[in-house]
């Protein structure tokens, strides 16, 4: 029989183990991952007064869910960082999604009869960016008998939507607009600007343009062309060389991703760049290229990767009556060249070397 200090210790030593490992495992606790989010006071209405929060996600869903996912399309790298975004969501909680793009905006009908593929049983839910403000809803209306519907990024008719992860892209505009206002007050000389809002139409481009324009009223910044185009590359590249070829370049070229990143070898091939600034609406990888190498002169991220995250978690909260946020989206920052070596673009860009996934867990 052992002695009773023997004992002592051998019923101490597990106790201290424990100990230990609980005092190593609470800095982990203590941790938890935090988004910081603005969150409307008034779900859906984007002018009504935001505040910060510090939004602690779900650990993890109670079930392998199913989600229906929709997209405009993956033709630039914006989408591709809200896919991102969604595959390191979906990954985390432990639930799939099948992805289906409508390739441009115009294709309102072929989202149409993507989403009416939502209905299917397989599907728990839908997490659409869409085409149209309000193209949709009929269709959305319906399905949300069913099923929650979670809006991302793009502005959305409120009526049949469950929860919305998204930034109000009248602000994008604006802080486009402002770099330019500060840069040419009122008073100074007159700048000439070509803009290039995107498609005609999408729900998303008119919200831009106000934000854009009551941004630089007052100012000594003047638009002189309007270019409505598909946001891909190619239609973009095609609008840059129309402008060129109609007569001298304007003082700034400003507009959507795709179109800040084909300006760059555009101007450098007329010997243009440098003399003609450009901006950008948004952050892409190809846009903060161009700003670290000073060839963009700004560009407002809404940190598509985090809206891409928190669409998949709101999704997952509806399904589990643990919804506390209907409506939310990361704060816009301005990105300049001044600023690149202290941005952490983890929320905003994909990595250079990520594929798009049409599933998860699946096949590409």
């Amino acid at each position: 029989m052992p002695s009773t200090t023997t004992a002592r210790r051998q019923c101490t030593a597990p106790v201290l183990l424990l100990a230990l490992a609980l005092a190593a495992l609470l800095p982990c606790l203590a941790r938890a991952e935090t988004w910081p989010l603005q969150v409307f006071s008034r779900p859906f209405d984007d002018d009504s007064p935001a505040t910060r929060l510090d939004y602690v996600p779900l650990a993890h869903a109670a079930r392998p869910w199913t989600l229906c996912v929709l997209y405009p399309h993956l033709k630039d790298a914006y989408w591709l960082s809200v896919n991102y975004g969604m595959v390191q969501e979906a990954r985390r909680l432990g639930v799939r999604f099948e992805l289906f793009e409508a390739g441009g905006y115009p294709n309102l009908d072929r989202q149409i009869a993507q989403l009416r593929g939502c209905a299917d049983s397989r599907y728990d839910a839908v997490v659409v960016g869409t085409v149209s403000y309000d193209g949709l809803t009929p269709v959305l209306r319906d399905l949300a008998r069913q099923k929650p519907i979670i809006a991302v990024v793009n502005d959305i008719e409120p009526g049949p939507i469950t929860a919305k992860a998204s930034v109000p892209w009248r602000e994008m505009g604006r802080a486009a607009g402002l770099e330019l206002a500060r840069r040419h007050p009122g008073g100074s000389p007159p700048v000439s600007v070509a803009w290039f809002p995107g498609p005609r139409g999408a729900g998303w481009v008119g919200f831009v343009e106000a934000g854009f324009r009551a941004a630089i009223a007052g100012s000594a910044v003047r638009v002189t062309r309007v270019l409505y185009g598909d946001t891909g590359r190619e239609a973009q590249a095609q609008l840059v060389e129309q402008l060129l070829a109609e007569g001298p370049p304007p003082d700034y070229l400003v507009g959507s991703g795709p179109m800040a990143e084909v300006a760059i070898s555009i101007l450098r091939a007329r010997d243009e760049l440098g003399r003609v600034g450009i901006i950008s609406t948004y952050l892409s990888p190809g846009v903060f290229r161009g700003l670290l190498r000073g060839r963009i002169l700004a560009a407002p991220t809404d940190s598509p990767v985090v809206q891409g995250r928190l669409g998949i978690e709101l999704a997952v909260r509806a399904l589990e009556h643990s919804l506390t946020l209907h409506h939310a989206g990361p704060a816009i920052v301005t990105v300049t060249p001044e600023t690149t070596g202290y941005f952490d673009h983890s929320g905003s860009l994909a990595p250079p070397d990520f594929v798009a996934r049409f599933s998860y867990p699946g096949g590409e």
